[in-house]
């Protein structure tokens, strides 16, 4: 997915490596199709911190205050997006954790009353929404969470990946 600054002369690529359980987005001069910076924002193992990284091989590059903000403000969003649940208590992102690892993230609707059975003996009623909501993306009585639409760019591309 690629979005562009307002001004034209930059763009961020991003893209999820399933092998890394990481989003890249990557800060691309357009007119020279150069990467110039890359977060790496981890979205699995809590252990794992978000990075920035530069491009030894770009060279020296002036990148304006005003780009160098948007890219950030993205990499922030998208930090915030992919890791809130990290934020719960340790023992919740521990259950978490293993709720993903065990279900890949995803439950199907016939096996959703046992885990939910087996995350209520685990967890409280008052912390089994959040629960639910960061390992499988769903409600207490099994429907999905509905998150709101992210805003689009001018370009029409949405503006975190």
């Amino acid at each position: 997915m690629v979005f562009r600054h307002p001004d034209g002369d930059y763009a961020i690529t991003a893209v999820y490596s399933v092998p890394d359980d990481a989003w890249y987005l990557e800060l691309d001069l357009v007119a020279g199709q150069q990467t110039l910076v890359i977060a790496i924002v981890p979205d699995e193992d809590p252990a794992r911190e978000p990075t920035v990284c530069f491009n030894p091989h770009a060279g020296h590059a002036d990148v304006p205050y005003e780009v160098m903000r948007w890219f950030m403000h993205q990499v922030d969003e998208e930090i915030r997006t992919s890791r809130a649940w990290m934020r719960l208590r340790p023992e919740l992102v521990e259950i978490v954790y293993q709720l993903r690892q065990e279900h890949m993230g995803v439950i199907d609707d016939d096996d959703f009353p046992q885990v939910l059975a087996d995350v209520r003996a685990t967890v409280s009623e008052e912390d089994l929404p959040d629960v639910l909501e960061a390992a499988f993306g769903r409600n207490p009585d099994g429907t999905t969470i509905d998150h709101p639409p992210t805003p689009q760019s001018a370009d029409g591309s949405r503006g975190t990946p």
